[in-house]
């Protein structure tokens, strides 16, 4: 009985005998090749499989619910076509750096706001405290490095805390990702190694001046970069010199922005007007409806709120408020016209200002509350 002997390794690698290639060719050799052809077809099938969604949606076919929960893990597997590209390129040295002063926060802000829609979707809660400070790094490299964290994070939990602070010492700026899980287990695809910690140290190797750290907790992973080229911490209100200096004074509340509630007009009027004097930019609304509306557009450094309207809806509009970042400063218009109060340090703590103080106390009342994030 006749049988079909299947090719050996070594005959197959054999086949032209004088062909070195054949004889010396090795996986090890060429895996870039490789993950870079993968990379590529992923990327292009993700793009396919999206058009047809689109396609599927302009036709009636789907809802855009439907679409929207089809669309989401169809970027997925595209980002992750996009993380080994970039892994690639990144290791080759393919990666052309011009290292700029970038202003973190308004980065990772970006980047956040970019996956807003897809962690809501995905039922992660995303919680955010942000310092301004600048580092000296390429604005491409940093995107994508920040981007790589969220994703390395996202499978860990459903509540992701970032913070970008000041480290003690040395002075280096400080990115801190918490993620947890409430006890509900982890996604399926969390894994320490993932494509995108791999994309994640590339470019801490590659971009140079960043140094990183993991750790799993009992509840999720805690992850830390540092930026060794900090070149400027904008340490904020608390670098406010109490004094007759005005001009210094306006220098460092020029980017500070209150969002005022009160269906009052003439308190509103107050306000803007004690506001503009020590060179705060504010807007006004009359109620909390209106304030979810505006915060949307843009997120103030605190909010001035009438405690006429405190009782309809002032806590769970805080609540809301909360769930987008660690801690929110308020202040109260009270009453009792010539009342002032400084807040304590609780989470809840508020300073109140009296109607009839408003010129003379409000703008104090300010910069202690803002002081206090710092």
């Amino acid at each position: 009985m006749l049988t079909t002997k299947k090719p050996s390794v070594s005959t197959v690698a054999h086949t032209k005998p004088n062909t070195k290639e054949a004889e010396s060719w090795s996986l090890d050799d060429h895996w870039p090749t490789l993950l870079s052809g993968l990379a590529d077809q992923v990327t292009e099938g993700a793009n396919a499989l999206q058009n047809t969604i689109d396609l599927l949606l302009s036709k009636g076919s789907i809802s855009k619910q439907e679409h929207l929960m089809l669309s989401i893990p169809t970027d997925r597997i595209k980002l992750s076509g996009i993380g080994a590209q970039q892994i690639h390129r990144f290791y080759g040295g393919r990666i052309r750096q011009s290292h700029e002063r970038i202003c973190m926060a308004k980065l990772v802000e970006g980047v956040l706001q970019e996956r807003k829609k897809d962690l809501a979707i995905l039922g992660i809660e995303l919680r955010r405290k942000l310092k301004s400070i600048e580092v000296l790094i390429d604005p491409t490299v940093a995107h994508t490095f920040v981007s790589a964290v969220v994703e390395w994070g996202i499978p860990f939990g459903n509540h992701i805390d970032v913070r970008l602070d000041l480290n003690t010492w040395p002075e280096y700026a400080r990115l801190q990702l918490r993620v947890s899980n409430d006890g509900t287990p982890p996604s399926s695809s969390a894994s320490m190694d993932s494509l995108s910690w791999m994309l994640v140290r590339q470019i801490a190797l590659a971009a140079g001046g960043i140094e990183i750290d993991r750790q799993m907790t009992e509840d999720g992973v805690h992850f830390t970069a540092m930026f060794t080229r900090t070149v400027q911490a904008v340490d904020g209100i608390s670098a406010v010199d109490f004094s007759d200096n005005q001009s210094s004074m306006f220098k460092t509340l020029a980017s500070v922005y209150v969002l005022t509630i009160s269906p009052a007009l003439q308190i509103r009027a107050d306000v803007r007007d004690a506001l503009r004097e020590i060179g705060i930019l504010s807007d006004s609304v009359v109620d909390f409806d209106q304030a979810r509306q505006a915060i949307a557009s843009r997120m103030p450094n605190l909010i001035v709120v009438d405690a006429d309207v405190k009782d309809y809806g002032f806590d769970q509009f805080r609540r809301e408020l909360l769930r987008d970042v660690f801690e929110f400063p308020f202040v109260e218009i009270s009453p009792d016209d010539s009342s002032f109060d400084m807040s304590g340090f609780g989470e809840f703590s508020m300073a109140k200002v009296g109607r009839g103080n408003i010129r003379e106390a409000l703008g104090t009342a300010i910069m202690f509350e803002l002081a206090k994030m710092t």
